[in-house]
């Protein structure tokens, strides 16, 4: 089973569901990966950590363009679908944009003349750790600058091998590394809180989950603050509600001790283990 625990906006508290979700999984001896794909931000090693048992360097190729033996006859940017290529024929000019090269080969088959070779890029790491006998965390962390973390975080769900339980941190917003984490999921949770913000962004994400067809619902954390429309949206719409974590302080203090709270609340583990069965049934239906 693969589920991807996602939000909107940042800070909604995707990272604290996905964590604690994973403590229960691991209490009930389940073969549980977690995987942090919010690549450019990854967190969940301050929560949960262990023994580095592997570790991938993320490259990819970019291209190489020798002015010395290009003639400018401008093959390489008309085959190149991502605009990477500038050439000024008048002026004897040719450039590349790195950020803007997908690794796709074009331009060196464009080239007939040798100009064009290819160099490697770091993109990024990606670190997977022992937690317990069966289980992992996996965290997939960009180099800072890289224009895409997508390369990074396949790579990091690749390194998930098939596990009874995946569970995905995926990046805010509804952006392409938000795509390719939710691609390979069965299910996928959404969080967000009750505020105008927390609304808006939810709508956002659910309106793109319904073009991908891929099943969904929703946990409101720190319920409590702010107003109930979030409520009458989900009921309106038909979107089941999950979880309700209140706003309290006592969990606040213990997430900002880097404590997880299904360690230290009985009754939240409860909370979370429902919530998982929830998502279970949800999953296979």
């Amino acid at each position: 089973m693969k589920i991807a625990i996602a939000s909107g906006k940042g800070g909604t508290g995707k990272t604290f569901v996905s964590t604690n979700l994973f403590a229960v999984a691991q209490k009930e001896n389940k073969k549980v990966i977690l995987t942090d794909c919010d690549a450019e931000e990854p967190n969940v090693t301050e929560f949960i950590n262990g023994q580095i048992i592997e570790e991938k360097v993320v490259t990819q190729q970019l291209a190489v363009i020798d002015p010395e033996k290009c003639v400018y006859c401008e093959k390489c940017r008309e085959w190149c679908n991502y605009n990477a290529i500038i050439c000024l024929p008048e002026n004897r000019q040719i450039f590349l944009i790195e950020d803007l090269c997908h690794d796709c080969g074009a331009c060196l088959a464009a080239c007939k003349y040798g100009a064009i070779s290819e160099k490697e890029k770091k993109l990024g790491i990606v670190t997977k750790r022992l937690v317990s006998k069966d289980a992992f965390v996996v965290e997939a962390r960009a180099d800072v600058g890289v224009y895409s973390s997508v390369p990074v975080i396949n790579k990091a769900i690749a390194l998930s091998s098939d596990p009874e339980l995946l569970i995905m941190d995926a990046p805010p917003g509804i952006s392409c590394s938000f795509i390719t984490t939710v691609v390979p999921a069965c299910f996928v949770v959404l969080v967000t809180e009750p505020t105008p913000f927390g609304l808006n962004d939810l709508k956002l994400s659910v309106e793109t989950l319904e073009q991908m067809n891929k099943p969904f619902g929703v946990v409101v954390n720190r319920a409590g603050l702010g107003d109930d429309r979030v409520y009458s949206w989900l009921e309106e719409k038909k979107i089941p509600l999950l979880m309700k974590i209140p706003f309290d302080r006592n969990i606040a203090r213990i997430y900002s001790q880097n404590l997880l709270l299904v360690n230290q609340d009985k009754d939240y583990k409860e909370a979370f283990r429902t919530l998982l069965r929830k998502i279970e049934r949800l999953c296979t239906k």
